[in-house]
Protein backbone atom coordinates (compact mmCIF):
# COMPACT_ATOMS: atom_id res chain seq x y z
CA UNK A 1 0.00 0.00 0.00
CA UNK A 2 1.16 3.54 -0.70
CA UNK A 3 2.99 5.41 2.06
CA UNK A 4 0.38 8.12 2.51
CA UNK A 5 -2.43 5.59 2.69
CA UNK A 6 -0.52 3.56 5.26
CA UNK A 7 0.16 6.63 7.37
CA UNK A 8 -3.44 7.75 7.35
CA UNK A 9 -4.79 4.29 8.14
CA UNK A 10 -2.31 3.84 10.97
CA UNK A 11 -3.41 7.12 12.51
CA UNK A 12 -7.06 6.16 12.11
CA UNK A 13 -6.70 2.85 13.84
CA UNK A 14 -4.62 4.40 16.61
CA UNK A 15 -7.65 6.47 17.50
CA UNK A 16 -7.16 9.81 15.73
CA UNK A 17 -10.44 11.23 14.41
CA UNK A 18 -12.43 8.28 15.65
CA UNK A 19 -14.18 10.01 18.49
CA UNK A 20 -15.57 12.75 16.63
CA UNK A 21 -16.54 15.29 14.49
CA UNK A 22 -13.87 17.89 15.03
CA UNK A 23 -10.93 16.15 13.41
CA UNK A 24 -9.77 18.05 10.33
CA UNK A 25 -7.96 15.48 8.17
CA UNK A 26 -9.80 13.17 5.80
CA UNK A 27 -9.13 9.43 5.95
CA UNK A 28 -8.33 7.91 2.56
CA UNK A 29 -6.44 4.85 1.35
CA UNK A 30 -5.47 6.95 -1.68
CA UNK A 31 -2.88 9.68 -1.92
CA UNK A 32 -4.24 13.16 -2.53
CA UNK A 33 -3.27 12.96 -6.22
CA UNK A 34 -4.98 9.60 -6.58
CA UNK A 35 -8.08 10.85 -4.78
CA UNK A 36 -8.34 13.89 -7.03
CA UNK A 37 -7.93 11.72 -10.13
CA UNK A 38 -10.72 9.40 -8.92
CA UNK A 39 -13.01 12.35 -8.18
CA UNK A 40 -12.47 13.80 -11.65
CA UNK A 41 -13.04 10.41 -13.29
CA UNK A 42 -16.35 10.00 -11.48
CA UNK A 43 -17.39 13.53 -12.40
CA UNK A 44 -16.53 12.89 -16.05
CA UNK A 45 -18.94 9.95 -16.16
CA UNK A 46 -21.54 11.61 -13.88
CA UNK A 47 -21.09 8.93 -11.23
CA UNK A 48 -21.96 8.94 -7.54
CA UNK A 49 -21.28 10.95 -5.43
CA UNK A 50 -20.67 13.59 -8.13
CA UNK A 51 -23.93 13.17 -10.05
CA UNK A 52 -24.96 16.55 -11.45
CA UNK A 53 -21.63 18.30 -10.90
CA UNK A 54 -20.04 19.75 -14.04
CA UNK A 55 -16.64 18.23 -14.92
CA UNK A 56 -15.05 21.64 -15.61
CA UNK A 57 -16.25 23.00 -12.27
CA UNK A 58 -15.02 19.87 -10.51
CA UNK A 59 -11.61 20.47 -12.09
CA UNK A 60 -11.75 24.07 -10.85
CA UNK A 61 -12.50 23.02 -7.27
CA UNK A 62 -9.87 20.28 -7.25
CA UNK A 63 -7.24 22.78 -8.31
CA UNK A 64 -7.86 24.66 -5.05
CA UNK A 65 -7.44 21.57 -2.87
CA UNK A 66 -3.84 21.12 -1.74
CA UNK A 67 -4.28 18.87 1.31
CA UNK A 68 -6.69 16.42 2.91
CA UNK A 69 -7.83 19.09 5.37
CA UNK A 70 -11.61 18.88 5.65
CA UNK A 71 -12.22 22.61 5.89
CA UNK A 72 -10.08 23.19 2.81
CA UNK A 73 -12.21 20.61 1.02
CA UNK A 74 -15.42 22.31 2.15
CA UNK A 75 -14.22 25.75 1.07
CA UNK A 76 -13.21 24.61 -2.43
CA UNK A 77 -16.67 23.25 -3.27
CA UNK A 78 -18.59 25.87 -1.32
CA UNK A 79 -17.03 28.60 -3.44
CA UNK A 80 -18.88 27.22 -6.45
CA UNK A 81 -22.03 26.73 -4.37
CA UNK A 82 -21.84 30.37 -3.27
CA UNK A 83 -21.63 31.45 -6.89
CA UNK A 84 -24.77 29.55 -7.86
CA UNK A 85 -26.63 30.64 -4.75
CA UNK A 86 -25.95 34.32 -5.47
CA UNK A 87 -26.98 33.86 -9.10
CA UNK A 88 -30.23 32.18 -8.04
CA UNK A 89 -31.08 34.95 -5.60
CA UNK A 90 -30.49 37.58 -8.29
CA UNK A 91 -32.82 35.75 -10.72
CA UNK A 92 -35.56 34.72 -8.29
CA UNK A 93 -38.09 37.41 -9.13
CA UNK A 94 -37.49 37.92 -12.84
CA UNK A 95 -36.76 34.32 -13.83
CA UNK A 96 -37.81 31.79 -11.18
CA UNK A 97 -37.19 28.82 -13.49
CA UNK A 98 -33.55 29.82 -13.95
CA UNK A 99 -33.24 30.58 -10.26
CA UNK A 100 -34.51 27.11 -9.46
CA UNK A 101 -31.78 25.51 -11.60
CA UNK A 102 -29.16 27.61 -9.82
CA UNK A 103 -30.47 26.68 -6.38
CA UNK A 104 -30.27 22.99 -7.32
CA UNK A 105 -26.69 23.48 -8.51
CA UNK A 106 -25.83 25.31 -5.30
CA UNK A 107 -27.31 22.47 -3.27
CA UNK A 108 -25.26 19.90 -5.20
CA UNK A 109 -21.97 21.71 -4.61
CA UNK A 110 -22.68 22.48 -0.98
CA UNK A 111 -23.66 18.84 -0.49
CA UNK A 112 -20.38 17.64 -1.92
CA UNK A 113 -18.62 20.20 0.26
CA UNK A 114 -20.06 18.49 3.37
CA UNK A 115 -19.59 14.96 1.92
CA UNK A 116 -19.67 12.36 3.29
CA UNK A 117 -20.55 13.83 6.70
CA UNK A 118 -20.21 17.31 8.25
CA UNK A 119 -17.33 16.42 10.58
CA UNK A 120 -15.49 19.76 10.66
CA UNK A 121 -16.63 23.37 11.11
CA UNK A 122 -16.33 24.07 7.39
CA UNK A 123 -18.25 20.95 6.45
CA UNK A 124 -20.98 21.75 8.98
CA UNK A 125 -21.33 25.24 7.48
CA UNK A 126 -21.52 23.67 4.01
CA UNK A 127 -24.28 21.33 5.18
CA UNK A 128 -26.33 24.22 6.53
CA UNK A 129 -25.85 26.03 3.22
CA UNK A 130 -26.95 22.88 1.37
CA UNK A 131 -30.16 22.80 3.40
CA UNK A 132 -30.81 26.48 2.70
CA UNK A 133 -30.20 26.05 -1.04
CA UNK A 134 -32.52 23.06 -1.15
CA UNK A 135 -35.32 24.88 0.64
CA UNK A 136 -34.93 27.79 -1.80
CA UNK A 137 -35.41 25.25 -4.60
CA UNK A 138 -38.32 23.58 -2.78
CA UNK A 139 -40.21 26.86 -2.52
CA UNK A 140 -40.30 27.08 -6.32
CA UNK A 141 -41.71 23.59 -6.90
CA UNK A 142 -45.23 22.86 -8.12
CA UNK A 143 -46.79 21.04 -6.33
CA UNK A 144 -44.96 22.49 -3.36
CA UNK A 145 -42.65 20.44 -1.19
CA UNK A 146 -43.82 20.38 2.41
CA UNK A 147 -41.30 20.40 5.24
CA UNK A 148 -42.75 18.26 8.01
CA UNK A 149 -41.48 18.74 11.58
CA UNK A 150 -42.52 15.91 13.89
CA UNK A 151 -42.03 16.17 17.67
CA UNK A 152 -40.03 13.16 18.84
CA UNK A 153 -38.64 12.47 22.31
CA UNK A 154 -37.95 16.14 22.99
CA UNK A 155 -36.37 16.60 19.56
CA UNK A 156 -37.68 16.91 16.00
CA UNK A 157 -37.87 14.62 13.00
CA UNK A 158 -37.60 16.63 9.78
CA UNK A 159 -39.03 15.08 6.63
CA UNK A 160 -40.14 16.23 3.19
CA UNK A 161 -43.38 15.23 1.53
CA UNK A 162 -44.88 15.89 -1.88
CA UNK A 163 -48.19 14.53 -3.06
CA UNK A 164 -49.66 14.54 -6.58
CA UNK A 165 -52.44 16.91 -7.51
CA UNK A 166 -55.29 14.47 -7.04
CA UNK A 167 -58.76 14.60 -5.53
CA UNK A 168 -58.44 11.12 -4.08
CA UNK A 169 -55.83 9.64 -1.71
CA UNK A 170 -52.66 8.63 -3.53
CA UNK A 171 -50.02 5.94 -2.97
CA UNK A 172 -46.85 6.95 -1.14
CA UNK A 173 -43.19 5.88 -1.13
CA UNK A 174 -41.43 6.31 2.22
CA UNK A 175 -37.84 6.94 1.11
CA UNK A 176 -34.92 6.53 3.55
CA UNK A 177 -31.47 7.91 2.78
CA UNK A 178 -28.17 6.04 3.11
CA UNK A 179 -24.94 6.68 4.99
CA UNK A 180 -23.90 9.75 3.01
CA UNK A 181 -26.96 10.60 0.90
CA UNK A 182 -29.67 12.72 2.52
CA UNK A 183 -33.42 13.21 2.41
CA UNK A 184 -32.85 15.90 -0.21
CA UNK A 185 -31.36 13.27 -2.52
CA UNK A 186 -34.37 11.04 -1.89
CA UNK A 187 -36.75 13.87 -2.73
CA UNK A 188 -35.02 14.52 -6.04
CA UNK A 189 -34.96 10.81 -6.86
CA UNK A 190 -38.64 10.17 -6.18
CA UNK A 191 -40.21 13.42 -7.41
CA UNK A 192 -40.70 11.99 -10.94
CA UNK A 193 -43.22 9.53 -9.47
CA UNK A 194 -45.61 12.43 -8.91
CA UNK A 195 -46.39 12.29 -12.62
CA UNK A 196 -47.45 8.66 -12.09
CA UNK A 197 -49.84 9.64 -9.30
CA UNK A 198 -47.51 8.55 -6.48
CA UNK A 199 -46.30 10.78 -3.65
CA UNK A 200 -43.28 10.40 -1.42
CA UNK A 201 -41.98 11.18 2.04
CA UNK A 202 -38.18 11.60 2.21
CA UNK A 203 -36.38 11.16 5.52
CA UNK A 204 -32.85 10.99 6.89
CA UNK A 205 -31.90 7.59 8.32
CA UNK A 206 -30.94 7.39 12.00
CA UNK A 207 -27.49 8.90 12.49
CA UNK A 208 -27.58 10.94 9.27
CA UNK A 209 -28.60 14.44 8.26
CA UNK A 210 -31.11 16.01 10.62
CA UNK A 211 -32.14 12.71 12.25
CA UNK A 212 -32.72 13.15 16.00
CA UNK A 213 -31.17 9.79 16.99
CA UNK A 214 -28.03 7.87 16.10
CA UNK A 215 -28.04 4.38 14.61
CA UNK A 216 -28.50 1.63 17.21
CA UNK A 217 -31.00 -1.14 17.92
CA UNK A 218 -34.35 0.56 18.50
CA UNK A 219 -33.56 3.65 16.41
CA UNK A 220 -36.20 2.49 13.94
CA UNK A 221 -38.77 3.99 16.31
CA UNK A 222 -37.91 7.32 14.68
CA UNK A 223 -38.89 5.96 11.26
CA UNK A 224 -42.03 4.33 12.63
CA UNK A 225 -43.08 7.67 14.12
CA UNK A 226 -42.62 9.41 10.77
CA UNK A 227 -44.58 6.62 9.09
CA UNK A 228 -47.39 7.21 11.61
CA UNK A 229 -47.58 10.82 10.46
CA UNK A 230 -47.57 9.86 6.78
CA UNK A 231 -50.36 7.34 7.24
CA UNK A 232 -52.49 9.84 9.16
CA UNK A 233 -52.64 12.19 6.18
CA UNK A 234 -55.97 12.25 4.31
CA UNK A 235 -54.17 12.53 0.96
CA UNK A 236 -52.31 9.22 1.47
CA UNK A 237 -53.86 5.89 0.45
CA UNK A 238 -53.02 3.80 3.51
CA UNK A 239 -53.39 0.56 1.55
CA UNK A 240 -50.68 1.55 -0.94
CA UNK A 241 -47.55 2.55 0.96
CA UNK A 242 -44.09 1.36 -0.11
CA UNK A 243 -40.72 1.78 1.57
CA UNK A 244 -37.44 2.39 -0.25
CA UNK A 245 -33.96 2.36 1.21
CA UNK A 246 -30.56 2.35 -0.48
CA UNK A 247 -27.34 1.12 1.16
CA UNK A 248 -27.64 1.89 4.89
CA UNK A 249 -31.20 3.04 4.17
CA UNK A 250 -31.80 -0.45 2.76
CA UNK A 251 -31.07 -1.90 6.19
CA UNK A 252 -33.83 0.23 7.74
CA UNK A 253 -36.17 -0.64 4.86
CA UNK A 254 -35.73 -4.38 5.48
CA UNK A 255 -36.13 -3.85 9.21
CA UNK A 256 -39.44 -2.03 8.63
CA UNK A 257 -40.52 -4.82 6.27
CA UNK A 258 -40.24 -7.20 9.19
CA UNK A 259 -41.65 -4.96 11.90
CA UNK A 260 -44.38 -3.03 10.04
CA UNK A 261 -45.68 -5.60 7.54
CA UNK A 262 -49.32 -4.74 8.21
CA UNK A 263 -48.80 -1.11 7.18
CA UNK A 264 -46.49 -1.57 4.21
CA UNK A 265 -47.44 -3.01 0.82
CA UNK A 266 -43.99 -3.26 -0.78
CA UNK A 267 -40.31 -2.64 -0.02
CA UNK A 268 -37.29 -1.93 -2.22
CA UNK A 269 -33.95 -2.60 -0.52
CA UNK A 270 -30.94 -1.59 -2.63
CA UNK A 271 -27.66 -3.11 -1.39
CA UNK A 272 -29.02 -3.53 2.13
CA UNK A 273 -26.61 -4.42 4.96
CA UNK A 274 -28.02 -7.48 6.70
CA UNK A 275 -25.47 -9.47 8.68
CA UNK A 276 -21.90 -9.91 7.41
CA UNK A 277 -21.64 -6.19 6.67
CA UNK A 278 -21.88 -5.56 10.41
CA UNK A 279 -19.20 -8.09 11.38
CA UNK A 280 -16.17 -6.97 13.36
CA UNK A 281 -13.87 -7.96 10.50
CA UNK A 282 -15.76 -5.69 8.09
CA UNK A 283 -15.63 -2.81 10.58
CA UNK A 284 -11.87 -3.16 10.96
CA UNK A 285 -11.46 -3.04 7.17
CA UNK A 286 -13.60 0.05 6.56
CA UNK A 287 -10.75 2.53 6.17
CA UNK A 288 -9.11 0.53 3.38
CA UNK A 289 -12.18 0.42 1.12
CA UNK A 290 -11.55 2.16 -2.22
CA UNK A 291 -15.03 1.75 -3.71
CA UNK A 292 -16.05 4.38 -1.15
CA UNK A 293 -14.45 7.67 -2.13
CA UNK A 294 -12.92 8.65 1.23
CA UNK A 295 -13.70 9.07 4.95
CA UNK A 296 -15.61 5.79 5.09
CA UNK A 297 -14.55 5.03 8.64
CA UNK A 298 -15.22 8.56 9.99
CA UNK A 299 -18.61 8.56 8.26
CA UNK A 300 -19.48 5.35 10.09
CA UNK A 301 -18.18 6.76 13.36
CA UNK A 302 -20.46 9.76 13.09
CA UNK A 303 -23.53 7.63 12.36
CA UNK A 304 -23.62 5.05 15.16
CA UNK A 305 -24.57 5.65 18.76
CA UNK A 306 -21.68 5.50 21.25
CA UNK A 307 -19.02 4.95 18.55
CA UNK A 308 -16.24 6.82 20.35
CA UNK A 309 -13.56 4.39 19.17
CA UNK A 310 -13.31 1.60 16.66
CA UNK A 311 -14.05 -1.16 19.18
CA UNK A 312 -17.27 0.55 20.24
CA UNK A 313 -18.15 1.08 16.58
CA UNK A 314 -17.63 -2.63 15.92
CA UNK A 315 -19.81 -3.54 18.89
CA UNK A 316 -22.76 -1.35 17.94
CA UNK A 317 -22.56 -2.44 14.31
CA UNK A 318 -22.59 -6.11 15.34
CA UNK A 319 -25.69 -5.46 17.46
CA UNK A 320 -27.63 -4.35 14.37
CA UNK A 321 -27.38 -7.66 12.49
CA UNK A 322 -30.85 -8.60 11.30
CA UNK A 323 -29.88 -12.25 11.49
CA UNK A 324 -28.83 -12.23 15.14
CA UNK A 325 -31.88 -10.14 16.02
CA UNK A 326 -34.14 -12.77 14.44
CA UNK A 327 -35.86 -10.32 12.09
CA UNK A 328 -35.27 -12.14 8.81
CA UNK A 329 -37.67 -14.98 9.63
CA UNK A 330 -40.65 -12.68 10.02
CA UNK A 331 -43.30 -12.45 7.28
CA UNK A 332 -42.64 -9.47 5.02
CA UNK A 333 -44.51 -7.58 2.32
CA UNK A 334 -43.48 -7.82 -1.33
CA UNK A 335 -39.73 -7.24 -1.40
CA UNK A 336 -37.36 -6.31 -4.22
CA UNK A 337 -33.66 -6.63 -3.44
CA UNK A 338 -31.17 -4.85 -5.73
CA UNK A 339 -27.43 -5.49 -5.61
CA UNK A 340 -24.13 -6.00 -7.38
CA UNK A 341 -21.87 -9.04 -7.38
CA UNK A 342 -18.75 -6.91 -6.91
CA UNK A 343 -20.07 -4.77 -4.06
CA UNK A 344 -17.23 -4.26 -1.55
CA UNK A 345 -19.39 -2.38 0.97
CA UNK A 346 -22.28 -4.82 1.31
CA UNK A 347 -21.14 -8.37 0.47
CA UNK A 348 -23.33 -10.44 -1.80
CA UNK A 349 -23.62 -12.92 1.06
CA UNK A 350 -25.94 -10.45 2.82
CA UNK A 351 -28.28 -10.30 -0.15
CA UNK A 352 -28.16 -14.07 -0.54
CA UNK A 353 -29.06 -14.45 3.14
CA UNK A 354 -31.99 -12.07 2.79
CA UNK A 355 -33.29 -13.89 -0.28
CA UNK A 356 -33.06 -17.33 1.28
CA UNK A 357 -34.38 -16.71 4.80
CA UNK A 358 -38.01 -16.74 5.86
CA UNK A 359 -41.12 -17.87 4.03
CA UNK A 360 -42.12 -14.72 2.10
CA UNK A 361 -41.20 -14.84 -1.61
CA UNK A 362 -38.70 -12.15 -2.60
CA UNK A 363 -37.60 -10.75 -5.94
CA UNK A 364 -34.05 -9.78 -6.85
CA UNK A 365 -32.20 -7.78 -9.47
CA UNK A 366 -28.49 -8.51 -9.25
CA UNK A 367 -25.99 -6.95 -11.63
CA UNK A 368 -23.18 -9.46 -12.33
CA UNK A 369 -20.88 -6.53 -13.21
CA UNK A 370 -22.20 -4.21 -10.52
CA UNK A 371 -20.70 -2.81 -7.38
CA UNK A 372 -22.45 -1.07 -4.52
CA UNK A 373 -26.12 -0.29 -5.26
CA UNK A 374 -25.79 -2.57 -8.29
CA UNK A 375 -24.24 0.25 -10.29
CA UNK A 376 -21.49 -0.08 -12.87
CA UNK A 377 -19.57 2.48 -14.90
CA UNK A 378 -21.01 1.65 -18.32
CA UNK A 379 -24.48 0.15 -18.54
CA UNK A 380 -26.16 0.53 -15.16
CA UNK A 381 -25.51 3.88 -13.48
CA UNK A 382 -27.79 4.89 -10.61
CA UNK A 383 -30.29 6.79 -12.75
CA UNK A 384 -30.79 3.89 -15.15
CA UNK A 385 -31.33 1.39 -12.32
CA UNK A 386 -33.92 3.69 -10.79
CA UNK A 387 -35.71 4.26 -14.09
CA UNK A 388 -35.63 0.71 -15.45
CA UNK A 389 -35.71 -1.42 -12.29
CA UNK A 390 -36.97 0.42 -9.21
CA UNK A 391 -39.67 2.57 -10.78
CA UNK A 392 -41.46 -0.13 -12.84
CA UNK A 393 -41.50 -2.49 -9.86
CA UNK A 394 -42.97 0.17 -7.56
CA UNK A 395 -45.58 1.11 -10.16
CA UNK A 396 -46.70 -2.51 -10.39
CA UNK A 397 -46.85 -2.93 -6.62
CA UNK A 398 -48.75 0.31 -6.01
CA UNK A 399 -51.10 0.14 -8.98
CA UNK A 400 -53.90 -1.79 -7.32
CA UNK A 401 -55.65 -0.75 -4.15
CA UNK A 402 -55.30 -2.96 -1.11
CA UNK A 403 -57.33 -6.09 -0.62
Amino acid sequence: MRKLGVAILAVAFAGFALAGARAETAVSPRSLAELKAEIQARADRNAYPLVGLKPDEVREALARIKTLDRDEWAAAWSQIGDRYMAKGAAEAKASPAEADKDYVAAWLYYSFARWPVPNSPGKEAAYQNALAAYIAHAQLLDPPLEVIRIPFEGKTIVAYIEMPKAKTPAPLVFAICGLDSRKEDMAERFRPLLAQGIGYMAIDAPGTGEAPVKAAPGAERMLERALDVALARPDVDKSRVAVYGGSFGGFWAVLLAGSDRDRIKAVVAQSPPVDETFSRAKTMALASNTEYLFDYLPAQMSTYSGATDIDKLAAVRESLSLKTRGLLDRPMPSLLVIGGVHDTQVPLADIDLLLHTGTTPREAWINPAGGHMGRDAKTWPDAVIFKQVTTPWLLRQLAAKGD
